[in-house]
């Protein structure tokens, strides 16, 4: 037989906590079940964020019982927004119009502001910003003991002495307000010195045995050069500035040179080791009796360094590859060697693309090295000539200005090529007559006269390459 609980299930209704404890249907389950239908769905409906709205936009609006969104501003406490300040809950403290003296003033004057009336009597807040300088007191006997000095009287140094209390040690103010018309007229400097000096005195005199003393120091000798220093510098013409910023000019261009020529001189110091230990390998090769050994080990390159020509990849590990890409030169060869390269080579008559057997790339690859190291020791050795070529010109322009005071010496050496020749007498620096530095690095090249030498210099580095 069907219970209560079943009919309930059955026509999906609900009733209150007690009816379906007990089992029992009221009477209101039976002829309204539909109103039950539409609450319960109502209770579970929920709605769906529109398209576009961020979702703490959309959580602004409803909260987590899907309440509706309030009409008025409320204060509940609870959200992002803090509570405001709850005024009028006590009385409001009373301000009364009172006097008061500032502790700083000596002459009692007195002011009035306003305040609070439980503030009254108390002292002035800002008194405590009234910082004093402690000037040391002397007497009588200490003066004529360790501080007596025949430049200076006692009336003069008590007067010093009073000034610096009543103006806390801003010598500028003391020397100003000084007396010179009853005394001898003293320097800022002078004033220093006098006071720092008394308190020195009187900081060993009474210093406490074993204890660390902070003796103030005045070097007034110092301050004094260095205000006249200010001042020259101040009092500079025009003409003088400008002739300053042109030496600081001139200096950093000599520095910048000066580097120039270590790095160029490294360079070269390089290529010489590189082509030494390349001849010496060479040698020793020849000299070696010629063993077979197996065919890998015979494309085994020496050890040459890094600056030695060019330096080829290694394929050793690289799985599959074809022997023509052991030719192909790397990236770090420039444009300009590979052109003069491919230059020398044709003078030579050597094809640029031979048949890659395995001695062939071998020798074709040590050919290539051999050849850019030698563009590249010409090369330097054409900057280096013309460099000694420039500095002797140099020198006997300086010379017959009489800069040097010695015996003009004609240049000797190999006559300048036609880049050389070219280059004008103001590249050379300033005329000698007006201005009388001497650069001892020497001028910098520039990039038309450095073009021309190093296509002069390719061109008879493959002409002495192609002669027996």
């Amino acid at each position: 037989m069907a219970t209560g609980a079943d009919v309930r299930d059955i026509l999906e209704l609900g009733g209150p906590e007690g009816e379906a404890a007990s089992g029992t249907i009221s009477k209101k389950d039976i002829i309204n079940p539909d109103k039950k239908k539409s609450k319960k769905s109502s209770e579970t409906l929920t709605f769906k964020r529109p398209e576009g709205m961020h979702r703490e936009v959309y959580a602004l609006l409803y909260s987590d019982k899907k309440d509706a969104p309030p009409l008025l501003p409320s204060d509940t406490g609870q959200g992002y927004r803090t509570v405001k300040a709850k005024l009028g809950s006590k009385k409001v403290r009373p301000w009364k119009w009172m006097p008061f003296t500032n502790p700083a003033r000596k002459d009692g004057a007195m002011f009035f502001h306003w305040r609070r009336a439980a503030e009254e009597g108390k002292d002035y807040p800002f008194a405590r910003f009234n910082k004093t300088v402690q000037v040391p007191v002397y007497s009588e006997q200490e003066y004529q003991l360790y501080l007596h000095d025949d430049a200076w009287t006692k009336a003069e140094t008590d007067h010093l002495f009073d000034l610096s209390r009543r103006f806390d040690l801003r010598f500028v103010v003391i020397h100003d307000r000084y007396d010179h018309q009853q005394f001898k007229k003293r320097s800022v400097e002078d004033l220093k010195e006098r006071y720092y000096h008394i308190c020195a005195k009187l900081a060993n005199v009474r210093a406490v045995p074993g204890t660390d003393l902070k003796i103030p120091v005045f070097d007034a000798g110092h301050e004094r050069r260095r205000k006249e220093q200010l001042e020259r510098l101040y009092n500079r013409t025009p003409e003088q500035v400008a002739e300053e910023e042109y030496l600081l000019q001139e200096l950093r261009k000599i520095e910048a040179r000066k580097k120039e020529r270590e790095k160029r001189s490294q360079d070269l110091q390089k290529l010489i080791t590189a082509a030494d230990t390349t001849a010496e390998q060479r040698r020793t090769e020849r000299k070696a009796p010629k063993k077979k050994l197996p065919q890998k080990k015979e494309a085994e390159k020496p050890a040459v360094p890094e600056t030695a020509g060019i330096k080829f990849p290694d394929f050793k590990s690289a799985g599959v590859t074809l022997r023509s890409q052991r030719m192909k030169l790397p990236s770090s060869v420039g444009q300009k060697k590979i052109k003069a390269l491919e230059q020398m080579l044709l003078e030579l008559g050597v094809e640029l693309s031979p048949t890659p057997t395995e001695e062939l790339v071998h020798m074709f690859n040590e050919l290539r090295s051999d050849l850019v190291l030698l563009y590249e020791l010409k090369q330097a050795c054409a900057n280096c000539e013309y460099e000694l070529q420039m500095l002797r010109h140099r020198h006997e322009a300086l010379a017959r200005a009489g800069v040097l005071g010695g015996p003009i010496t004609p240049a000797s050496g190999p006559a300048p090529t036609s880049a050389e020749s070219s280059v004008p007498e103001s590249s050379l620096g300033p005329d000698p007559t007006k201005d009388t530095i001497i650069d001892v690095v020497g001028a910098p090249l520039t990039p038309n006269s450095r073009k021309r030498r190093e296509s002069a210099s390719s061109s008879s580095s493959v002409k002495k390459a192609k002669k027996p």
